[in-house]
């Protein structure tokens, strides 16, 4: 997570032009321009049903030759462009309201993570490998999906708009302005989230709507 839009630009960035065309992501690059495709405002159409990988390739507009853009691929093998910048112009409501509902409970994701250390229990809950520090991931991996619990949540709520968030120019992260309804989000996440470990791998590979 990046504390402010503009840092959060110069890694994209920093990626894009520091790819040759042809590359495909992976490790961080990849979940650091997944995650973005997320704030696009036209996700839902771009994404589809899942997106199997993401490429820097030459941009779609001839008459720029030298300019590079993100490819994503999808699960029905449809492979199509997006902006970067539309993504952090232009982020929906919801994704923006996903971002900060992570960061509520990110404290909780943790304790989970050393606790499975504690337990000596840090092996993949998919294929049983043992895990490395650095190619972890806690993912909601036997129940419902973090946009299934987030987007029940707002809904009991009253929408996205009912969901009112600190400033993007406040310094930090961002959290919920009413702490009420913070404390009623973890614990409604708390209440549904079956988490397990994955590699990192594994974890890019699961459906995320």
């Amino acid at each position: 997570m990046y504390r402010t839009k503009a840092a959060a630009g110069d890694a994209v960035r920093a990626v894009l032009h520091g790819c040759q065309r042809g590359t495909e992501l992976s490790g961080e690059e990849f979940d650091l321009v997944r995650d973005l495709l997320d704030m696009h405002p036209e996700a839902a159409d771009k994404i589809g049903a899942g997106v199997v990988s993401i490429l820097v390739d030459r941009g779609p507009q001839p008459e720029y030759p030298k300019y590079s853009s993100f490819y994503l691929v999808r699960t029905d093998g449809v492979k199509d462009d997006f902006s970067y910048q539309a993504c952090l112009k232009h982020p929906s409501l919801r994704s923006k309201v996903h971002n900060v509902m992570q960061v509520e409970i990110l404290g909780k994701k943790t304790a989970y993570f050393d606790s499975r250390i504690a337990a000596g229990t840090f092996m993949s809950d998919e294929s049983g490998v043992a895990l490395q520090l650095s190619d972890t991931a806690v993912s909601h991996f036997l129940g419902p999906s973090f946009a299934q619990i987030a987007d029940e949540f707002s809904a009991v709520e009253g929408g996205w708009e009912a969901i009112e968030l600190t400033p993007s120019t406040d310094q930090g992260l961002g959290r919920f302005i009413d702490r009420g309804q913070a404390e009623r989000w973890s614990a409604w996440w708390e209440d549904r989230a079956v988490l397990g470990l994955l590699t990192q791998s594994e974890n890019r590979a699961r459906p995320r709507a």
